[in-house]
């Protein structure tokens, strides 16, 4: 019998650079997601799909867990179809949604540039602007969470920067910076998570028809562009100097929501 033929060796064929039209395409000369601290392993990070990854409500950071203030404005009366959805979610958008994805924007801007400390002084001028005691635990939570699924999707030596329990948009912000990802996909990410969250909860809540609710956040659509766009374009400015948009109404919502017995949504 003869021996076997021996199989050609198997060459790695490279990845293909990234298409001059890509919205996230790196400058000229730079490899994506490459900086100070050379956050990618090379040219071949898959940043574009990073974002799918980071903006699935599928992705197991607990945020399946929040109504985003939903629940409590339901009861309340606030929320009760798809119209008054879309404008509690527009709402949403324009005030935490923003201040969401200027933070997250700013935290992938420092971790590109490998400005570390701007990490804590972006999360303690975050939690200034979070009065609600019970919101802020939330934020903390689902950052803890999304930090704990990052050292384990993406190990980076940033993580152990972070702390104990960060704001959920410092971590998303680092998040997308180590996987390549600019400062307006950043923002875009978290502001998305915004009105994404509450639209789910509606359908558990309201039994709503689900097309027609995304059918309500596909019309969101330029406006979440125009919040990514402002936040890209402030994403190096000082941390004081980050919007501050509040919504009373839903901080006081979620201190009474927090106190009840029976629900469906942890916040």
């Amino acid at each position: 019998m003869k021996d076997p033929v021996p199989l050609p060796p198997r060459r790695r064929t490279p990845c293909p650079p990234p298409l001059a039209s890509s919205r996230w395409a790196p400058a000229r000369g730079r490899s994506p997601g490459t900086g100070p601290f050379e956050l990618a392993a090379g040219p071949c990070t898959g940043a574009e799909a990073a974002l799918l990854l980071l903006a699935d409500g599928r992705l197991p950071a607990g945020g399946h867990a929040h109504s985003g203030g939903l629940e409590p404005t339901v009861a309340a009366g606030g929320v009760h179809d798809v119209a008054s959805l879309e404008d509690f979610l527009r709402g949403r958008a324009a005030t935490s949604g923003t201040v969401a994805a200027a933070f997250a924007a700013a935290a992938c801007a420092s971790l590109t540039r490998g400005d570390l400390a701007a990490l804590g002084a972006l999360d303690a001028e975050l939690d200034a602007r979070t009065p609600s005691p019970a919101l802020r635990a939330t934020s903390r939570k689902l950052g803890r969470q999304l930090l704990r699924g990052m050292r384990v999707i993406r190990s980076h030596p940033c993580w152990d920067q972070l702390g104990a329990g960060p704001h959920h948009p410092v971590v998303l912000g680092a998040a997308c910076a180590v996987s390549g990802l600019p400062p307006r996909a950043a923002a875009l990410a978290a502001v998305h998570d915004a009105v994404a969250g509450p639209a789910t909860a509606a359908v558990r809540l309201l039994g709503l028809d689900p097309f027609a609710t995304h059918a309500a956040l596909a019309r969101l659509g330029p406006l979440l562009d125009e919040v990514a766009a402002d936040a890209d374009r402030h994403a190096a400015a000082d941390p004081a100097d980050l919007p501050a948009s509040s919504t009373p109404l839903l901080d006081l919502a979620a201190q009474q929501h927090a106190t009840w017995e029976v629900r469906l949504f942890a916040s």
